[in-house]
């Protein structure tokens, strides 16, 4: 059977442009090939081993909060290197990235490097190196633990769901400045040099900021040690750490 001319010219340009059509979508499939970039973090996922099973839900909201109101995830984890004097005793240089803090006092005559994942690092004191290996020992576990202390002192908003902890929800409290806040019960299992140690966390209600902390020795201590306000934020690379502690005072350099 035969066609008419226009219909055998009209089905070939059919045919013609299906083929087209199928080359075309061909060529705009995804490349598999061309590696993705990691996406950005989403929210505030917590740090591994942190107790949420045994956390309040609303202490966790609350931490994720002040998370956001301190400057954010990203920016933190964006941090390479955070400098600061610790209550005027001792300047710190923590490089997030690699592990590596420097400690010096000019009052005890000491500079400390140690690298926090490893333990390895070098001690000078009294302008002589430490080479015993028993002494240098000594040194670079003293130097992690000032690290471990001030850094807990400086950085406390960005660790709240830290490996080992775990988050209680207290309630409506007002802080020493009379500052209404919502209050956190921070205790540890397992972690740090001090792992007995309970901290009330008080939220600022209309900044979501830390505006005070409470410090009990024991968890089931009666009263704490000290109560100390958190104020004086100051912006370093997008995020707010307080300098003002009342009597005392951290210096956090830009």
């Amino acid at each position: 059977m035969k066609y008419p001319i226009t219909l055998t010219l009209t089905l070939t340009l059919l045919l013609f442009l299906l083929l087209f059509l199928l080359f075309f979508t061909a060529c705009q499939s995804p490349d598999t090939t061309t590696p993705r970039s990691t996406p950005a973090v989403v929210g505030n996922p917590a740090a591994p081993g942190f107790l949420a099973d045994s956390s309040d839900p609303r202490a966790i909201e609350i931490a994720d909060q002040v998370m956001e109101a301190s400057g954010g995830r990203a920016n933190w984890d964006a941090v390479d290197t955070l400098h600061w004097n610790f209550f005027g005793m001792r300047d710190l240089v923590w490089n997030k990235k690699t592990g590596d803090v420097t400690i010096t006092s000019e009052k005890e005559k000491y500079e400390m490097k140690v690298n926090v994942w490893t333990n390895e690092g070098a001690v000078v004191r009294n302008g002589e190196a430490v080479t015993n290996p028993d002494s240098l020992k000594i040194f670079l576990n003293q130097a992690k633990e000032i690290w471990i202390n001030d850094s807990y002192w400086l950085a406390l908003p960005f660790k709240l769901k830290d490996s080992g902890v775990q988050l209680k929800y207290i309630g409506d409290g007002m802080t020493q400045d009379s500052i209404a806040a919502e209050v956190l019960e921070l205790t540890f299992k397992s972690v740090g040099v001090t792992p007995e140690n309970k901290y009330l966390i008080y939220v600022d209600k209309k900044t979501n900021l830390v505006s005070q902390w409470d410090f009990y020795v024991k968890a089931d201590d009666p009263q704490a040690r000290f109560s100390m306000p958190w104020k004086g934020y100051k912006k370093v690379d997008g995020i707010l750490l307080s300098e003002d502690r009342g009597q005392r005072r951290i210096e956090v350099y830009d």
